[in-house]
């Protein structure tokens, strides 16, 4: 755990604070670091970051260390920071608020290969209204193809093999690509969310 002080920065703590919790539907300010989220989170430790660290960086307005910290990235969005909160504050949802901030601003993601899963994903669940696992792979492979060459394709290709096959097996892949009714709708959906991002 880091011992590090908190810098209060009040030139940027209201407005950072206020884009945050509009963004995400979230009272941070409900957050009375009790550190009950720090210990369900699953990443924290890989992150260097618990939950409650980064609210704390969105209300003291520290802007650039919430954006450029391993836990947006990692956050696998398993809610059980949300579950455990006695407020209800969903970390996954202020993780997700700075990566679109963060793609906004055209910086850097610290974990290349996390961004280019989560483009991916979307834009594949967008065009279909729901995953179609081939497409998603095909748009996946094309970004790190573009971020590392065919050799980084080829080794992603090899890492992932023994969970395709085992998938498979379990025909949890699916090599078909289903539509859901009122595709426009979900369309709509997503273009009103990048709006307000």
């Amino acid at each position: 755990m880091s011992t590090e002080t908190v810098k209060f920065e009040p030139e940027y703590a209201q407005p950072l604070l206020q884009e945050i919790m509009d963004r995400s539907g979230q009272n941070l300010l409900a957050c009375y670091q009790c550190r009950r989220c720090a210990a369900g989170c699953p990443v924290s430790d890989e992150a260097g970051v618990t939950p409650d660290r980064l609210i704390r960086m969105i209300v003291f307005g520290q802007k650039e260390e919430a954006l450029k910290n391993f836990l947006v990235w990692r956050c696998v969005a398993c809610y059980t920071c949300g579950e455990r909160c006695p407020n209800n504050i969903q970390t996954a949802r202020i993780t997700e608020t700075l990566k679109q901030i963060s793609k906004k601003a055209n910086l850097e993601p610290l974990v290349p290969k996390v961004a280019a899963f989560h483009d991916s994903f979307l834009k594949s669940a967008t065009n279909n209204g729901r995953l179609s696992e081939m497409e998603f792979m095909i748009l996946l492979l094309k970004k790190i193809k573009n971020a590392g060459g065919w050799s980084a394709v080829i080794a992603e290709m090899k890492s992932q093999s023994k969970l395709g096959k085992a998938l498979y097996k379990k025909k949890r892949i699916h090599f078909g690509s289903e539509k859901v009714k009122n595709l426009s709708e979900i369309k709509k959906l997503v273009k009103k969310a990048e709006a307000f991002s």
